[in-house]
C-alpha cells in the first residue's frame, strides 16, 4: 500500500516494538510507569513537566501504528480478554501475553514477560539466522520435535517428555507447537513452544511453568503459544 512522504516520515520515528491495545505504545526504555503519570498531577520539575508534554504525543503513536502496519492493527482487534499483544516491527514477530504479566531481561532472548509473583511461569522468544525459508525445510515435524527437546532443550540430567503437537498455517506462515516436560531429580518444568522460519531467521517462543502449577495454567499458556506470529520485514 501507499504511502505519503508524511507518512513515511512519521513511520520512521516509531518504536520497533509495540504492546497493544491497552497500551502506551513505547519502547520499553521509554515507557513511563504509574508514578509518573501521578506526578503530573502536582506543580510538576523542568523534568516531570516534559513528561506532561510529551505523554499525549506517545499515547496517540499506538493508533498512528495501527493505521502504517497491519500487524498491530489485526492484534488490536483480536486481543483476547485479559491478554496484551506484543508486536516487534523491526524483527518480525508478534504474541499475546497475560496482561498481568511484566516484561523482563531474560539473558539471550529478544522479549520476555513473567508473571509477577511466579517468575517460573513467564513466555520469552529468541530466534537466530538460518538459510532455511520454512520450518517444513527442517524435516518432518515429529523429527524436528523430538531432536530439539531431547538434544537442545534439555539437560543430560534431565528426562524429556513430549506430550502433544502441532502443525498450523496462517497467512502462508508455518508453524509448529508442541508441549514438552522437562523432569530433574528435584524439578519439573512443563512448557509449550512455537517455532518457526521467515526473514531469514528461525524463531523459538517458549512459553512455561512448574510442573505443579501446569495443569491450572495450561490453558492459558496455550492461547500464548498459538498467538505467536511472524511477518515479513
Amino acid at each position: 500500500m501507499a504511502a505519503s512522504s508524511l507518512s513515511l516520515s512519521w513511520a520512521s520515528t516509531l518504536p520497533k516494538q509495540l504492546v497493544v491495545p491497552n497500551s502506551t505504545t513505547i519502547p520499553r526504555s521509554s515507557a513511563f510507569t504509574l508514578s509518573n503519570i501521578n506526578a503530573c498531577s502536582r506543580k510538576p520539575t523542568f523534568k516531570e513537566e516534559n513528561c506532561c508534554k510529551r505523554r499525549p504525543m506517545l499515547l496517540g503513536v499506538g493508533a498512528l501504528a495501527a493505521s502504517l502496519f497491519p500487524a498491530s492493527s489485526v492484534f488490536a482487534a483480536e486481543v483476547p480478554e485479559n491478554y496484551q499483544a506484543f508486536v516487534d516491527l523491526s524483527d518480525g514477530y508478534s504474541y499475546y501475553y497475560p496482561s498481568d504479566w511484566r516484561d523482563f531481561d531474560f539473558r539471550g532472548h529478544d522479549s520476555a514477560f513473567k508473571d509477577r509473583y511466579l517468575p517460573l511461569q513467564n513466555v520469552r522468544v529468541s530466534f537466530i539466522p538460518t538459510d532455511k525459508s520454512d520450518i517444513r525445510d527442517l524435516g518432518p515435524m515429529e523429527e524436528v520435535i523430538f531432536r530439539l527437546v531431547r538434544h537442545v532443550y534439555s539437560a543430560p540430567t534431565q528426562r524429556a517428555n513430549v506430550f502433544d503437537m502441532q502443525e498450523r498455517t496462517v497467512d502462508g506462515k508455518n508453524y509448529y507447537t508442541f508441549e514438552y516436560e522437562l523432569a530433574s531429580p528435584n524439578f519439573s518444568r512443563t512448557a509449550f513452544a512455537t517455532i518457526a522460519i521467515s526473514n531469514g531467521r528461525y524463531y523459538t517462543l517458549i512459553v512455561g511453568a512448574n510442573e505443579r502449577r501446569w495443569r491450572r495454567v495450561r490453558n492459558q499458556l496455550k492461547v500464548v503459544a498459538d498467538s505467536f506470529k511472524v511477518f515479513d520485514i
